[in-house]
């Protein structure tokens, strides 16, 4: 099964770029509703995922809301984020980026951000193998 039948396109997707302040990335992602949103720098390739702990994380580190403004997203942003997958990956690759994150980043052949793959349709297309598989051994 090909990526891209599973893709939501980076049009589709909340996303904050890395230069953005502390500040924006909680507005943005308190707009939105999603407990984690990809990330990308200005030319468009993904830099890695920011949760809400990452952004409670620097909050309680700077209580003063002013200091929101001057700290750009990046210092918020943890290291050992999964990298993203290509475009070409298997759903094999998929599954096994989604046991630890709630969407897999999807990224073209020179790095950029295309577009997410939620673990839930990665979940449902598993589902229905399964129950495809089970149907054909129930038949014969």
């Amino acid at each position: 099964m090909n990526v891209l039948f599973f893709l939501k396109p980076k049009q589709e997707v909340c996303v904050l770029h890395k230069n953005y302040t502390l500040r924006q990335g909680i507005e943005k992602m308190r707009q939105y509703g999603f407990a984690a949103v990809p990330v990308i720098d200005d030319e468009g390739q993904y830099c890695g995922t920011v949760t809400e702990g990452d952004l409670l994380r620097q909050v309680l580190q700077h209580e003063n809301k002013a200091e929101w403004e001057q700290i750009p997203l990046r210092e918020a942003m943890r290291t050992d984020v999964k990298k993203p997958v290509n475009v070409m990956a298997d759903m094999d690759e998929l599954l096994s980026v989604a046991v630890t994150q709630n969407f897999v980043p999807v990224v073209d052949d020179r790095g950029m951000f295309i577009g997410i793959v939620t673990r839930q349709d990665i979940m449902r297309y598993f589902a229905r193998e399964y129950k495809a598989l089970e149907q054909q051994k129930a038949e014969g």
